[in-house]
């Protein structure tokens, strides 16, 4: 049977068609009460930027006071998401969300946190999920009125089935089953597209780009370690980074960035090592055309027999208006390989790196707590993250980069990009590249590393430095060079001693390469064009004689922006003239309009717009300075790109200091909260605000100062 579809939900609404019964009822959306939360309590410090500073006796009081903190700041993304793991969003939104209900039920969280939660999960894990639940719990008891109740009380369970449902979506599950939900047959070498009507992402829980760089104190003019943590994130929702700094006396001591319902800092620095992280893109997702018996639909072939499919029976509540609500059950069906989907063009399975992981938490509580490269690599080397480039950097001058992600051992004799045969255990994987055959380097002879969203072998600008094994074609790792990696090895890693003024000037340079996708969309487009359209040769002349840089003042660099769609691998651009010709068109209306010319400067059209503030912004696309807007209102309304940035360094006595800058500022939600927009200025004008760590400064900086408890009524 088909996957759910919009037009199935709503024939089921309004024409109240019967749903089926299944021989195999179990709903993967139950929910197990746990006892009740211990009494945690923790003092939360807001800085005079907002920014919250919580500290607790145990690791725990700590976690528990971030929860809430984060709570007071972003409530509605953080409750959102847990809806989502709870597989209650369709129940409170409708039927545009159900979707991700369905997808909660199909990978089987519930039946995995239900089942090994209490075996597998390390007690001091357990209590730090607890605390999180608590925290979030006790926010929603002291502000009612901003509650789904159907959620509460949360507890520990929760915040693993957070982690599991999103982290899939990280590195692009939900284009692979919007392939699948399409009426015709896949084809997974024409790429992907998502489906309005099947999308099963409607959070936008998402990964852009970012920057990592480290430079040793070998490669310092003042023998200084330096840290670049610099991801492009949108700038609203759950994958939009939240400052904060989590202190206890057991040992935890993180300022940084993190998303949404994560109770540990994602990434930032302690007192002695700091870390960051790029997006990656290896084939994590593996797609299996399965043989059905033709004699029972609920067999497949596998190793010369025929194999049951496991079949389970969700419930779906989707909420019609106001508080009426229909049920609708849906079969869940598994092969040995995972959740199966049953299409009019064939029966799929499909199986991904980290699948049924429940350890991810663990793995960044572990490198919170490390204290140096060993125990960071230990952490590391759990591989319960499954993606994302990570570089780090230490009080001891140490630099280390890893291409992070949980590779599976695959049969080189496959092509793996493609469907696969599901009838041999040939293709059926089970184990992933050891960590420490990852492609890494420690300690670069050059002092130097960066990733960028590229090929991680130039991570240093010299393949020879990156070691690896075991590594072949069918990982999928990334061969290309973004702007932003050939600027970095430009300036950082042709600057034989980089300045601290020269570290934080690379960071946000705003031009583009001449190997560029930019230079080489222009230059092919310049090529081909025909027209004798005298106000169009001009808009071309114009991009023909661009400097490719995105300053505030440039006047080729706004039409550029709004002509061209970037990729980040060349070899992924496909010119079309006659389109491109379109949007130059329409972008030369859209300025003429707006400005009375075209060539408008960048800073006039490009702008930070949140609350009643309007700011000019530089950068672009592609940018070191990476900045994506929309097009609102007769401006580029920046959405992407440059967000929480933090630059960490230690002296070479091993003391620690760090800035940070956050676009917006650490309330999300309240207009009205002084620091909704209190850093935007800043932001504006690519400078940063210092990162208050002991608590004296954080005393001598102070905003408010107020305790929380999770035994309050």
């Amino acid at each position: 049977m088909k996957i759910i579809s919009y037009l199935f939900l709503v024939l089921i609404q309004f024409f109240c068609i019967s749903t089926f019964s299944c021989s195999y009822p179990i709903s993967v959306q139950k929910y197990e009460k746990q006892p009740k939360n211990n009494d945690f309590k923790a003092t939360i410090y807001r800085d005079i930027m907002g920014v919250p500073h919580i500290f607790g006796q145990t690791d725990a009081d700590a976690v528990f006071g971030l929860a809430y903190a984060h709570s007071e700041d972003d409530f509605k993304t953080i409750q959102d998401l847990l809806l989502g793991a709870r597989a209650k969003l369709g129940s409170v939104y409708g039927i545009k969300y159900t979707p991700v209900d369905y997808y909660v039920g199909l990978i089987g969280v519930w039946n995995q946190v239900n089942n090994r939660y209490e075996k597998e999960i390390p007690k001091e894990i357990k209590i730090i999920c607890e605390a999180y639940a608590s925290g979030i719990n006790q926010y929603a008891n002291d502000n009612p009125n901003e509650v789904h109740k159907e959620l509460f009380p949360l507890n520990g369970k929760d915040i693993i089935a957070g982690w599991m449902y999103q982290i899939p979506y990280l590195y692009g599950i939900e284009k692979t089953l919007s392939k699948l939900f399409k009426k015709e047959k896949p084809d997974f070498a024409l790429g992907f597209h998502i489906d309005k009507n099947t999308d099963i992402d409607p959070l936008n829980i998402d990964l852009i780009g970012s920057n990592v760089i480290a430079v040793s104190p070998d490669k310092s003019d003042d023998r200084h370690t330096r840290l670049l943590i610099n991801t492009h994130q949108p700038w609203s929702g759950p994958t939009a980074w939240y400052e904060a700094h989590i202190h206890s006396d057991e040992g935890l001591n993180m300022t940084g960035g993190l998303f949404p319902g994560s109770p540990m800092v994602n990434h930032g620095h302690n007192e002695n090592i700091g870390w960051s992280f790029t997006s990656n893109s290896p084939d994590l997702i593996d797609v299996y055309e399965l043989q059905i018996n033709p004699l029972n639909e609920n067999q497949y072939l596998f190793d010369g027999s025929w194999k049951d499919l496991s079949i389970e029976e969700i419930k779906l509540k989707i909420k019609i208006f106001g508080p009426i609500k229909w049920t609708v059950k849906r079969k869940i069906y598994r092969s040995i390989h995972g959740p199966v989907l049953k299409q009019e063009h064939g029966t799929y399975a499909i199986r991904y790196s980290g699948i049924n992981e429940m350890r991810t938490l663990e793995q960044f509580y572990r490198m919170n707590k490390s204290q140096n490269i060993e125990e960071f690599k230990k952490a590391m080397n759990m591989q319960a993250l499954p993606m994302y480039n990570t570089g780090y950097a230490d009080k001891n001058g140490n630099i280390f980069y890893v291409y992070n992600a949980m590779i599976p051992k695959r049969d080189s004799s496959y092509n793996w990009s493609e469907l696969l045969p599901g009838n041999t255990s040939t293709t059926l994987w089970h184990e992933y590249i050891d960590f420490k055959d990852l492609p890494q380097v420690t300690n670069p002879k050059g002092g130097f590393f960066q990733n960028c969203n590229a090929n991680p072998f130039l991570a240093t600008g010299f393949p020879d430095d990156i070691k690896s094994r075991g590594i072949t074609n069918s990982a999928g790792i990334e061969t290309h060079q973004t702007n932003r990696s050939l600027r970095a090895i430009r300036l950082y890693g042709g600057d034989e001693k980089i300045s601290k003024n020269e570290f934080y000037n690379y960071k946000f340079d705003n031009e583009y390469e001449k190997q560029s996708v930019m230079a080489y969309a222009i230059n092919t487009y310049i090529e081909d064009v025909k027209t004798d359209d005298l106000e169009l040769l001009a808009a071309i002349d114009l991009l023909k004689n661009w400097n490719l840089r995105t300053d505030f003042d440039n006047r080729a660099a706004a039409l550029a922006i709004l002509t061209f769609p970037l990729t980040f691998d060349i070899a992924n651009y496909k010119n079309d003239t006659k389109k491109i010709t379109k949007r130059l068109k329409d972008s030369i209306l859209k300025l003429k309009s707006n400005y009375g010319r075209f060539d408008v400067p960048l800073g006039e059209v490009q702008r930070l717009v949140r609350g009643d503030i309007d700011l000019p912004l530089d950068g672009g696309p592609g940018n070191m300075r990476a900045i994506y807007s929309t097009w609102e209102n007769g401006k580029m309304v920046a959405k992407v790109g440059d967000c929480f940035v933090q630059i960490v360094e230690w002296d070479p006595e091993g003391n620690v200091k760090s800035e940070s800058i956050h676009q917006y500022g650490s309330n999300t939600s309240d207009s009205s909260s002084p620091f909704f927009n209190n850093q935007s200025k800043i932001f504006s004008e690519k400078k940063m605000k210092p990162v208050y760590f002991n608590l004296d400064d954080i005393k001598n900086n102070l905003h408010s100062k107020y305790e929380v408890s999770s035994n309050r009524k």
